[in-house]
């Protein structure tokens, strides 16, 4: 019974480290494809990973931002420091909120949509026919895609946290009524362009890097099969998050514990 038990362990153990492996051997051979990469297909993987992304994106910053403005303004207005309202908002956003809640959409949205479309390529064999027509599949279809998400996942994660702060402006300074002039004023002194902009365009690029890495190896590793595709489609999501979540605590220990 406990021979067992130590075997399925071990087996388990083993099985991930050996698809850790497999995860980073293939993603260095997209990174070492970037340079060959068609601008004309990068171009074009940017408006498909971005454009398709950007409405969800959007309403989703909306109603983050109001329910931000409500909230905040409820437990500002019990200490009398609702004028900072705008300080509160655009720190949640811009450090926390914004990369983080946008790589989740971006799992669900764009990443999804990757690993289908290459777990299809794979298993109507077209990646294999690219090989034996001597195309580098990686150059060609993998490596366009991961920029595409590289660049689109930092400018959405933008016009998520400013979707989000106009959103708490209309409901705390349009519909509560706080001061918009503190509102504005408080959160231009208190948010720096440096430690708190830049930190968090920081972890939108790596949380892209990362989850669109994911996306593509689940779509390139999955089984040829309708089954293995929707299989890696899940996959895809329940990785990416959980790997974004981590992600966002090493990089706000790193970032932030000497404020």
């Amino acid at each position: 019974m406990l021979s067992n038990l130590l075997a399925k362990i071990g087996g388990f153990v083993l099985g991930l480290f050996a698809s850790v492996g497999r995860f980073g051997i293939f993603s260095g051979q997209v990174l070492s494809r970037l340079p060959g990469a068609g601008l004309r297909t990068v171009c074009q993987q940017i408006h498909f990973i971005g454009n398709y992304s950007l409405l969800i994106i959007g309403v989703s910053g909306l109603f983050v931002g109001f329910v931000l403005g409500l909230q905040g303004y409820y437990v500002l207005v019990s200490y009398g420091s609702e004028e900072a309202l705008g300080v509160l908002v655009a720190m949640s956003l811009v450090r926390e909120l914004g990369p983080v809640v946008t790589a989740l959409l971006f799992a669900g949205r764009a990443g999804t949509a990757l690993t289908a479309e290459i777990g299809l390529m794979r298993s109507g064999e077209q990646l294999a026919a690219m090989e034996m027509m001597g195309v580098d599949p990686f150059r060609r279809v993998l490596a366009p895609r991961f920029i595409g998400g590289f660049i689109a996942m930092p400018v959405l994660a933008l016009i998520f946290s400013a979707v989000g702060i106009i959103g708490a402006w209309i409901v705390g300074v349009g519909l509560i009524g706080t001061d918009a002039g503190a509102f504005w004023s408080q959160m231009q002194a208190a948010v720096d362009i440096f430690h708190d902009v830049m930190n968090g365009f920081v972890k939108s690029v790596v949380f892209g890097v990362a989850v669109t890495l994911v996306a593509l190896y689940q779509g390139y590793a999955s089984r040829p099969t309708p089954d293995g595709v929707a299989r890696a489609t899940t996959t895809t999501v329940v990785v990416s998050s959980l790997l974004v979540l981590g992600l966002d605590f090493i990089m706000t220990a790193w970032m932030f514990t000497s404020v």
